[in-house]
């Protein structure tokens, strides 16, 4: 499935969305998003973050700016697509599908402080990793804003 992914990308160039499951290395290819916008705008690329959007309503084609990416799971923990927030597990449902995000780059962002979990994403299950000179483990990809209307701790206990 990678060597598909990776041969459509080269015979038919980008695609509208990516298979971040599909990279072995998905950081570089996030930093590279960060560095193509700081590029195009001409600003510094330690000023821009991602913003999260979840299920953005037009895939089609890529975004002018970021990437959409899919290929993620949750464990222990649900997508509710109707109300659009993080929500209990279904009964015996250890996994789940997590919906394609829509990585938005922007400038200066400020990380909001309230109705969203902060959801660290991670290459495999195990969650652990050889600590790397940016201080996280390599099996760790990023956080991810999620919304949910129950407050979340930085502990992680309620969806894990």
């Amino acid at each position: 499935a990678r060597l598909d992914f990776i041969q459509r990308w080269f015979d038919h160039g980008k695609p509208s969305a990516y298979w971040i499951s599909g990279f072995f290395f998905p950081q570089a290819f996030l930093t590279g998003t960060l560095q193509n916008y700081a590029r195009k705008y001409g600003v510094a690329i330690d000023t821009v973050s991602f913003a999260h959007e979840i299920e953005p309503s037009m895939v089609s084609k890529g975004p002018d700016d970021g990437c959409y990416i899919h290929g993620f799971f949750l464990e222990g923990a649900r997508w509710d697509s109707d109300a659009k927030v993080l929500n209990e597990a279904r009964p015996k449902e250890l996994f789940s599908t997590f919906p394609m995000i829509w990585l938005n780059p922007k400038v200066d962002r400020k990380n909001p402080t309230s109705g969203v979990y902060s959801c660290p994403a991670y290459k495999t299950l195990t969650r652990a990793g050889t600590l790397s000179t940016t201080g996280h483990s390599t099996n760790f990809v990023l956080m991810v804003e999620l919304p949910s209307n129950e407050p979340c701790s930085g502990l992680f206990s309620r969806y894990r």
